[in-house]
């Protein structure tokens, strides 16, 4: 049975993923190398949770209940000896992560799960130095963690059916809708539409169709409106395959078919315009302007949240 939660790392993610489970009741040991990482985590769950309140999805009380079902702490030992599932979301550095599972191997109960929250590594790559991976499995969160329904699950080789099971009930206790691989596949399978959309929309900016803003709302009013009920494949089905078929024929010999990142992307990066993060990136984010976008952006997604759970309440 699952109670007590571990999660080592404490960025967005980390911070995200954790309060998912705090709030749906579980105790959570949030982990980092730093006191100072912990505390901003804190802060970042914090007014989370408060823009949670301002949206009508959670009270006050469901807030300090959180809260108080997270600690926080720099010593992995505490932090993952009691825990019944543990979730690494440490940089994407794979001798990190390597690092990392040859430490808990003498910490963890013989029981425990183990997830990764990678989006780049293979399970079998993970695991290529650890004892545990009958007990071991991507969890994937999306940015937002604590927002963002998806996760995508992946099993090892040698993960017991159990194991998988247990993960994906749990993620449905905490609000989630998980998927699971059938095979190992890089990217996994979010990552990888999206990519290619993103390859093309980058393709579609350099060529100077349209601007930046209008290539967003090309998807953010067209497809991606649809999107938020009907994936592609059924959309494909409504539209009729023999249409599609047509589409697929005429369109798919046009498209992009660059094989590494956009060269915008990389002339951006090489100038230290990384978007938000930097203040600049394809748009400039001045003064305020980059979390108040941001807070847009977790309200419409609450929205969306909300719209949803009434739908499948019908």
């Amino acid at each position: 049975m699952i109670n007590k939660i571990a999660i080592i790392g404490s960025g967005v993610m980390g911070s995200g993923i954790a309060q998912s489970f705090a709030v749906s009741g579980y105790s959570v040991t949030i982990n980092d190398i730093q006191g100072e990482f912990l505390a901003h985590a804190k802060n970042r769950i914090s007014e989370n949770l408060s823009l949670l309140i301002a949206e009508g999805v959670l009270t006050d009380q469901e807030k300090q209940d959180a809260l108080a079902n997270i600690t926080y702490s720099i010593d992995l030992g505490a932090a993952l000896r009691e825990a019944d599932f543990i979730i690494e979301a440490i940089p994407e550095v794979i001798e990190l992560k390597l690092s990392l599972y040859q430490q808990m191997e003498n910490i963890i109960k013989p029981d425990a799960i183990v997830a990764s929250n990678t989006s780049t590594f293979p399970i079998s790559q993970l695991m290529e130095k650890a004892s545990f991976a009958n007990r071991m499995v991507i969890t994937h969160f999306f940015n937002p963690g604590h927002l963002v329904p998806l996760v995508e699950i992946v099993q090892h080789d040698e993960t017991k059916p159990d194991i998988v099971e247990t993960t994906l009930a749990l993620m449905r206790k905490i609000g989630k809708s998980p998927i699971l691989l059938k095979k190992e596949i890089p990217g996994f399978i979010a990552n990888r539409l999206q990519t290619a959309l993103m390859r093309e929309a980058f393709h579609l900016l350099k060529e100077g169709v349209a601007d930046a803003e209008d290539i967003d709302t090309a998807i953010t009013a067209g497809p991606g409106f649809r999107w938020a009920f009907t994936g592609p494949i059924e959309i494909a089905d409504f539209g009729g395959l023999d249409t599609w078929q047509r589409v697929f024929d005429n369109v798919s010999p046009k498209l992009d078919q660059s094989k590494e990142a956009p060269v915008l992307i990389r002339d951006l990066v090489e100038e230290g315009k990384l978007g938000v993060k930097s203040g600049e990136g394809i748009f400039t984010y001045e003064g305020s302007a980059a979390s108040e976008k941001i807070d847009e952006r977790d309200r419409h997604f609450i929205k969306l949240a909300k719209l949803k759970r009434e739908k499948e309440e019908v």
